[in-house]
């Protein structure tokens, strides 16, 4: 099949596009504005392949958009170009409502008139595959999980403009037929991880001797999935899944955030040790919390498993380790990135 990936340089799309590459015979085609998150050292090692095609366009460019659409004419539009950092939405919520409302308003308009188009075939087996957060749910108390039925109750501004942008595909489904799916994931991590994000932020910090940052008592609750999981997850909604479908995926790995940091500070304890025989985690330092923190996030992820058969294959100890591994051996990549964004403290409320 033809797929379109829009924030296919960012670090779900990117690994959804390496996937897709050396898994399958689809062809696929990145779409991506490259800001600050993306980058297309992501995808340099699947680049020369000749079912992958790169174009960069913002997606709250109509023209552009359309001509994607187009040229290529995918039979599969997977949607993850989004804003994504909580912290930077608390700072400057206008781009998260740009992007991930607006921008997803232009998506489903122009896929709607491409679609459309198709014949009656291909017009039945197209799909518009918007992925999504656990963090429309809002927040857990100490038991239970997010269904697909939970009601939506977004607490900061990035989780508002994804909820919205989830109503949007939903309605596209409902009222114009579109063949749309609805995926809500927890806590992704893994390579390639956006330096500004907890775990690579850790290890970064942790390496270089600097204090490690976390809010509050670090009892926030997140239910960690590895990023290759979520990615063969991805596949098997839009090639199997039913259209007008959420499905939540999620890692069965529910950790404190206290907990990951210390998970991260063993394992570089034992595989770069620091100098001075001290253990990292005296480097972990309290600040203070950020504002509307959301306590608990936990995903039952029953449907996915029982409807189209899938499970993680990492465990958090597993991934976690993969996850370090990986960085220490990739300073190239991820050192630049720091170095170029802003090194301020987000999501603090002057």
């Amino acid at each position: 099949m033809r797929i379109l990936v829009t924030g296919g340089a960012g670090f779900i799309g990117s690994a959804l596009v390496r996937h897709l590459i050396d898994n399958t015979t689809h062809e696929v085609l990145n779409f991506d504005k490259l800001t600050y998150a993306g980058t297309l050292s992501t995808v340099e090692r699947v680049a020369e392949s000749n079912r992958y095609r790169f174009v960069q366009g913002d997606i709250c460019d109509a023209d552009a958009v359309r001509a994607a659409l187009a040229e290529f004419r995918p039979e599969i539009v997977t949607h993850l170009a989004a804003e994504s950092h909580v912290d930077r939405s608390i700072d400057g919520p206008g781009a998260f409502v740009q992007t991930n409302l607006v921008g997803t308003y232009i998506m489903l308009a122009e896929a709607r008139s491409y679609w459309l188009t198709l014949e009656d075939s291909a017009k039945h087996s197209f799909r518009f595959h918007h992925i999504s957060t656990d963090e429309v749910y809002g927040s857990l108390g100490g038991e239970g999980f997010f269904t697909e039925e939970t009601p939506y109750d977004p607490r900061s501004p990035y989780s508002a403009s994804k909820a919205g942008s989830d109503h949007l595909v939903s309605a596209w489904g409902h009222t114009f037929g579109l063949p749309v799916l609805i995926t809500n994931c927890s806590n992704n991590y893994g390579p390639y991880h956006f330096p500004e994000k907890l775990i690579p932020l850790m290890i970064a910090k942790a390496i270089a001797g600097e204090p490690l940052p976390v809010y509050g008592a670090g009892d926030q609750v997140r239910d960690w999935l590895y990023v290759e999981d979520h990615v063969r997850a991805l596949q098997l909604v839009f090639e199997r899944g039913h259209p007008g479908r959420t499905y939540n995926v999620g890692g069965n790995n529910e950790k404190q955030n206290i907990e990951v940091v210390q998970s991260v500070c063993a394992i570089l304890d034992e595989l770069r040790p620091r100098r001075d025989g001290k253990r990292y985690a005296e480097q972990i330092a309290s600040v203070a919390d950020r504002p509307g923190h959301d306590r608990r996030y936990a995903i039952d992820a029953s449907r996915i498993r029982d409807e189209l058969g899938w499970a993680p294959a990492e465990t958090f100890d597993t991934g976690i380790r993969k996850t370090v591994e990986w960085y220490l051996a990739n300073e190239s990549w991820w050192r630049p990135l720091i170095e170029a964004s802003a090194a301020e403290r987000r999501g603090v409320v002057a």
